[in-house]
């Protein structure tokens, strides 16, 4: 079972953000607990749509991660 503690972050407008590093944290754990938890049988979908399932969401971590790498890589340049 994943615990997490994740920051909310008020922004300007009443919306509450989440920091990237702790999303893409919490989609690669959770990946890792689908994983985990299929080596010991203790999902009930069957084993290669729960591996597919937590591959998806490591997947989408890493675009996570790539996007913000290009964002502040824009920022750094002064775009």
């Amino acid at each position: 079972m994943i615990q997490a503690s994740i920051p909310l972050i008020p922004a300007s407008d009443g919306m509450l953000l989440i920091p990237a590093d702790h999303v893409t944290a919490l989609l690669r754990n959770l990946a890792q607990d689908w994983e985990h938890s299929t080596d010991a049988g203790e999902i009930r979908a069957d084993k290669e749509t729960a591996l597919a399932l937590a591959g998806v969401l490591a997947e989408l971590a890493d675009q996570i991660d790539v996007e913000c790498i290009g964002f502040a890589s824009c920022g750094e340049e002064g775009f």
